[in-house]
């Protein structure tokens, strides 16, 4: 047994160009598939960071939204109405709009997803937005996610220097007076808070009777699932009555399924596990040519096909994990560059790091196996 893998380790080092361009090649698999995965989770991940940020237990939305983004409104009503549901302790309405914000240096005007609340609700889970709550009370103030795209300009910069900051918000004048921490997504560059009687001032056309959101508190040990049940029963069937891990669940499988970069990123890691196994395949196979008279003498002494097959194994084990730790390192450098980039939350956890090793474990040792057919029909008494 300490024979076979020196055995292995051997073969592939005597050519050293040939290993080295097999090396380049699972390390490119990696990265493509490390990259496709990365951006993939980092796409669930700030698809649903306001969900995650809401303090709610059921929502109520209108039957017709397919994602946060794009809310579709429905009557305030329908929310008030399940004050009287048993296990409700508090319910708040929330309103979201596209809007525009015109960047305070070049002047260009940007889409940001604007958010209005009451107050005395508290319904987001930011200290930084509950601390500055008060003060978007007055009329026309607003509060700035300091983790939005740059090409709004250095607003956060400036409200931290010199206080209050006089911008242009859909058309109307405002003061960002504040900011706090947040982050865009693949649908959302920017974002900002303000009081619902505020939200109204920016947004005059949008019904005042309407919302986006109906978020639902429950009772301390009620159950999200009872409540949820219980609403449903109350309330028209226009709106969708779902509990916080159901929102959250709808939201990452609209991104999933139905939207194409969903779609392309799982094509990018199949492409990737197909490009890197073909690559090792060729390495297999043109080493396992070159080297079928050493194979069918192995096999002449007595040696069965399990164990010269098990060669070409070991050195599919060894090209990934020596592909597998550049084509990581150059991964963890472009996570860093592309979360600077693109402001999204790109983490390479320990858990996506195992799963990709296996996988391109798996995926060498597939090539193996079909590199090794020849290896197998090989005949000694053909070859000499």
């Amino acid at each position: 047994m300490a024979f076979r893998t020196p055995l292995a380790w051997l073969q592939l080092r005597k050519e050293k160009l040939r290993f080295m361009v097999a090396l380049a090649g699972v390390s490119f698999a990696v990265v493509l598939i490390l990259m496709q995965l990365g951006f993939r989770e980092a796409m669930f991940v700030s698809a649903v960071r306001w969900l995650d940020r809401m303090r709610f237990d059921v929502v109520l939305l209108s039957h017709d939204t397919s994602f946060i983004v794009a809310p579709i409104p429905f009557a305030r009503a329908r929310l008030f109405q399940v004050l009287g549901v048993p296990g409700v302790a508090s319910v708040a309405p929330i309103m979201a709009y596209l809007g525009t914000l015109e960047n305070p240096q070049n002047h260009e005007v940007r889409r940001i997803y604007v958010v209005g609340v009451r107050p005395a609700d508290d319904p987001i889970d930011v200290p930084e937005i509950s601390r500055q709550l008060a003060a978007v009370q007055v009329q026309d103030r607003v509060l700035f996610d300091e983790r939005s795209r740059p090409e709004y300009g250095p607003i956060a910069d400036l409200v931290r220097a010199n206080g209050p900051l006089k911008v242009e918000m859909s058309k109307r004048a405002v003061e960002i007076v504040g900011t706090f921490p947040l982050g865009s997504s693949f649908g959302i560059d920017g974002n900002a808070v303000t009081s619902d009687a505020n939200f109204e001032r920016i947004f005059p056309a949008r019904k005042r009777t309407a919302i986006d959101f109906g978020l639902v508190r429950a009772a301390e040990g009620e159950s999200p699932e009872v409540l949820r049940d219980r609403i449903r029963a109350t309330v028209e069937r226009d709106v969708d009555v779902l509990t916080k891990a159901e929102w959250i669940a709808r939201e990452k499988r609209f991104w999933a399924a139905t939207t194409p970069i969903g779609y392309v990123f799982a094509f990018g890691t199949v492409v990737g596990l197909f490009v890197g196994a073909i690559i090792v395949y060729q390495i297999l196979f043109a080493d396992v040519s070159d080297h079928l008279p050493e194979y069918a003498t192995l096999k002449a002494m007595g040696y069965t096909n399990l164990f010269v097959a098990s060669v070409v194994v070991q050195q599919a084990v060894i090209l990934a994990v020596c592909g597998f730790v550049p084509g990581l390192l150059i991964s963890a450098w472009l996570y860093r560059v592309a979360g600077a980039a693109t402001r999204l939350p790109m983490e390479l956890t320990p858990e996506r790091i195992a799963a990709v090793l296996g996988l391109t474990i798996a995926m060498c040792a597939v090539s193996a196996l079909f590199a090794m057919r020849k290896v197998r029909s090989a005949d000694p008494a053909e070859i000499f």
